[in-house]
């Protein structure tokens, strides 16, 4: 089946996108924090090393479900629908979205973006005020913001994320745009190698290991925010402390914005694949 015009333009936009991914390199500061870390890292016994990563990972597929599940889940899965019968009438559950066109799509899952997006600037900006209960729940309020918008996105695209395959890949997704530029293009290749045998998965077949030491950066960048936040939180300016408002109120957007754009661009290529429009063609070296 051919590609269409638009099909064609957002797979030129996808493969732009890659090459840009594949041709970062490190500079001399990232390795050398990166050896560092590392080093720290591996001061700790192997079996605490495991148990820390064992413990991420049981952690992101608690909270994958608890929002999978939730009430607020199922009611933006009902709005996402309600929208789409907009282009058609006829679409009762969210595989029938692979029925519309790309465009149309991509107009849903922008309406998702840009909401979480304005989530992740709120709450960057109330956790910069500095106060001890809504620094500290900045991480995990950005790991429900960010793995949310993930499951929307993937579901604007006609993807249900109530199966373990699925539930899988949105975690995996939420941690390849969450690493560090460097290491991406490692990890967005392992989900272009699961991308040919993804086609009416049920059963997650492949390893469920997910976190590893390539992303501790995530959560030191986390704590070098909140500390700076610490540092600036007293300099207000007419009483409010503006300056540490705006530094996490802009890390949590940056965060967010990477990680819509990484899931857009991965939902929208099986979004293709499914429709049979690439065949073959696409270059994932």
């Amino acid at each position: 089946m051919p590609l269409s015009d638009r099909e064609q333009t957002v797979l030129n936009e996808i493969k732009a996108w890659e090459n840009n991914l594949f041709s970062y390199e490190s500079n001399d500061f990232q390795l050398t924090y990166e050896k560092y870390l590392e080093r720290s890292f591996n001061l700790l016994p192997e079996k605490v090393q495991k148990s820390f990563f064992s413990l991420i990972d049981n952690w992101l597929f608690h909270l994958h479900g608890m929002i999978q599940g939730s009430q607020l889940q199922m009611d933006a899965k009902e709005r996402i629908l309600s929208s789409c019968r907009i282009f058609r009438k006829d679409l009762n559950k969210i595989e029938d979205l692979k029925s519309l066109e790309i465009d149309q799509l991509q107009y849903i899952a922008e309406q998702q973006i840009a909401r979480h997006r304005l989530y992740s600037f709120v709450q960057g900006g109330l956790a910069g005020t500095g106060g001890t209960v809504l620094l500290g729940a900045d991480i995990p309020a950005m790991a429900v913001i960010n793995l949310r918008v993930v499951q929307l996105i993937a579901m604007s695209y006609g993807f249900e994320v109530n199966t373990p395959y699925e539930m899988m890949t949105s975690i995996k997704v939420f941690h390849t745009a969450t690493l560090p530029a460097r290491f991406k293009k490692e990890n967005w290749m392992l989900l272009m190698g699961e991308l040919d045998g993804s086609d009416q998965h049920y059963f997650y077949e492949g390893s469920e290991e997910i976190i590893n030491i390539t992303w501790l950066e995530q959560p030191a960048q986390q704590l070098f925010k909140a500390m700076v936040i610490a540092l600036f939180r007293k300099k207000l300016v007419q009483g409010i402390p503006l300056v540490s408002m705006a530094i996490g109120a802009g890390a949590n957007y940056q965060l967010t914005r990477k990680v819509t754009d990484l899931a857009q661009k991965y939902y929208q290529l099986r979004y293709l694949h499914e429709k049979e429009v690439i065949s073959g063609e696409h270059s994932r070296t």
